[in-house]
Parts: C-alpha cells; structure tokens; sequence
C-alpha cells in the first residue's frame, strides 16, 4: 500500500532474526520460491515484522517481496471506513479479497515472474492494479490480519499481541481516530484473528520470544 508507514524498532528486528534462523534452512532446501505469512492484529507490527525478515533474508541471498494484505481490501481505506460506520457487520474477512491474495502467493510459487495484483493509494483513496515483477524472488512474504487463513504458504508465522496490548503502537501509527467505535471494530477482528491462531507454524509472543510449533 502507498502512505503506509513503518516505525520499525529493535523488537521487530529481534522477532525477524528468530524467524530467519527457522526458515531460512527450509527456504534453501526448498525448489522453488517459498511462502511465508506473517498475520497478527491491528497494531501488532505485521508490515514492520514482515519488512525486517525481509532484509534478513537479504543477509543470506535470499530475495524477498512482501505482498500487503492491504492492498487486497475491496475498498480503498477511507472509504472502507465509511462502510464501516453505514454497517459495523461489514468488519471482517469478507472486506478483503483473500481468495486472490491466496491465488497470487500461489502463482509466485508455482514460479510465475509477472503477477498482477492491486494496488491501494492510501492518501489518495483509490485501488488501482501494478504488475510486479518476480524475477530473482525466492521468498514471498504476505502479511496481514487475515494471512493465516491463506492454503498456499510453506510457514505460517502468528504475532501475539491483542488489541489491548497494540493500544500504544496504533496511537503512534495514527491512521484511524482512537474511539470506542474503532474499539468495538478491533473486539470483531480479534475474535476472527484469534480463531486463524491455530494454524500458525511459529508465535511471536508478547514478550517477543518465538514459539516454534512445527517441532
């Protein structure tokens, strides 16, 4: 997504460190190009996470690109917000386009070069498409809310930290006004991230330790 920004901080390099020393002997090992999610909630630090484990991967040769959940929502964000605010029911996985997330992370790894995908301007309000070029790629990174629901990726990484514990980190972020109403949004989203956390390979804990569950 175009505006998004990053406020990375030495956690976020401390958790992408741990999970480079996991993947990164499955990723060589591995044929072709490699899937990873990295989901969590609003705040949890998904696009930092996922920015830093991509600059690790660096350190070993390993190219990455970083697909957005962001960019798949049907509308652009201030005009899903508006939605929101017609109808709070609009809040959950159906606002996004997770089946053609989940077709794009499929065609990288089945070794497809150019992918056409959307695109979201957040200043702006609009969704537009960009074709990406893969070429050199390795290692496909989706991060998101809602990633750990997508079938197509090799590792599957869960941030731990619920809304309470983001409170401060999306008060610095300052993308969405502090409300009760956002809080009632935040309650609908952490019942349905906390119910993908089964699935996950490897938890970032609060502490940001990491859990390894595919041992």
């Amino acid at each position: 997504m175009r505006g998004d920004k990053l406020v990375i901080k030495e956690h976020h390099v401390k958790s992408a460190k741990m999970v480079a020393e996991v993947v990164v002997p499955e990723i060589k090992k591995s044929p072709g190009r490699y899937a990873i999610t990295i989901a969590g909630e609003s705040g949890s630090g998904k696009s930092e996470t996922a920015e830093t484990l991509k600059q690790e991967l660096e350190k070993h040769d390993l190219q990455a690109f970083i697909f957005q959940q962001d960019d798949y929502f049907h509308y652009p964000p201030k005009t899903n917000a508006k939605m929101r605010e017609k109808d709070i029911n609009h809040v959950g996985t159906s606002e996004v386009k997770l089946e053609l997330l989940d077709q794009n992370i499929q065609e990288a790894v089945e070794g497809k070069d150019h992918i056409e995908k959307p695109l979201v301007y957040f200043e702006e309000d609009k969704v537009e498409t960009e074709t990406v070029d893969l070429s050199g790629i390795k290692v496909v990174i989706a991060e998101g809310t809602y990633t750990t629901a997508l079938n197509n990726p090799h590792t599957r990484v869960f941030i731990d930290r619920n809304y309470f514990d983001t409170k401060e980190t999306r008060a610095e972020r300052s993308r969405e006004k502090q409300d009760e109403f956002l809080e009632r949004i935040l309650r609908i989203e952490h019942e349905i991230i906390r119910s993908q956390r089964t699935k996950a390979d490897l938890i970032i804990t609060k502490d940001y330790e990491l859990k390894n569950l595919k041992k």
